[in-house]
């Protein structure tokens, strides 16, 4: 018997298994698998990669650096920009089957304030996931590690859509719950957690650090701790709908998150290897009575 469908931000999802940000290509994925792909879609909506104003080129290689238990990134957001994606992007996004998430970045209030006015008004679009963990250019500060950076960004963007506003946060501060409430307080509809967690990798043989950036983002297995640990920190402190994710492999991975606290669970990392990865976790859920 299939599992009720559930209501998250105002919207109805079939099931509580959606992608992390980025970690699911989804228009490469219809190139190659066809219309098997819109019938065998594995997540209940689709989170875009993140888009910025203007077109990005993305981190020099390497990019990435495989752990005994995860993944160390350092894409750097290469994409399109705001109006490569409009033209090129969302004609291919809005013929998926599940309702479309638009992550966005700015590194200013006015750069988010152009990208919620270009694509909030976008019929084909559901919601909005706001990536702050960019300098803001004005203060310098990080947006996603600061509670007042946090709410006044929300202050300044809320009004200017009615489609929910979902916050994605980092893990790299000490206390994420205070982020989440004040996103929350500035309007928010909904959080996101984790994101990947800073990390470093050298080259043995040289000595060097391997990233071309020096430096990324760790995520998989190795961080599922971690996400349980902040998920029910933050489900503990606001009301507003959560979205867990961080090494998520099987079901009773994601189990585990919406008992922290999640009404919704990202697949990530796991996807890389398995495409269709978050279509098991999915089965494997059911499977324990969890959705």
């Amino acid at each position: 018997m299939s599992a009720s469908p559930l209501v998250f931000c105002g919207i109805e999802l079939a099931h509580p298994i959606i992608n992390g940000s980025g970690t699911f290509d989804a228009i490469a994925a219809r190139r190659v698998f066809g219309e098997e792909l819109l019938e065998r879609f594995p997540f209940s909506a689709f989170v875009s990669k993140t888009i910025t104003a203007a077109p990005r080129p993305g981190n020099p290689p390497p990019r990435l650096w495989e752990e005994g238990a995860g993944m160390i990134n350092s894409i750097g957001l290469p994409n399109k920009g705001l109006e490569g994606f409009l033209e090129h992007d969302l004609p291919h996004l809005s013929r998926l089957p599940v309702p479309l998430i638009v992550s966005v970045m700015g590194t200013s209030a006015e750069e988010f304030s152009t990208l919620i006015e270009g694509v909030g008004g976008r019929d084909e679009v559901a919601a909005l996931e706001l990536n702050i963990s960019c300098p803001n250019v004005h203060s310098g500060l990080i947006v996603g590690e600061q509670p007042e950076e946090t709410l006044a960004l929300l202050r300044a963007v809320r009004p200017l859509t009615t489609k929910p506003l979902i916050v994605k946060l980092t893990p790299n501060v000490a206390d994420p719950a205070a982020i989440a409430l004040a996103a929350e307080q500035g309007g928010a509809d909904a959080v996101s957690l984790i994101n990947t967690i800073k990390a470093t990798a050298y080259d043995r043989s040289s000595g060097e650090r391997w990233l071309g950036a020096g430096s990324g983002g760790l995520s998989g297995p190795a961080v599922r701790t971690v996400a349980l640990h902040q998920v029910a920190a933050v489900a503990g402190t606001v009301g507003i709908a959560v979205v867990g994710m961080g090494g998520v492999e099987t079901g009773s991975d994601a189990a585990d998150l919406i008992a922290a606290g999640a009404s919704v669970v990202a697949v990530g990392t796991a996807s890389f290897r398995d495409p269709l990865a978050a279509a098991r976790v999915r089965t494997e859920l059911e499977a324990l009575g969890a959705m």
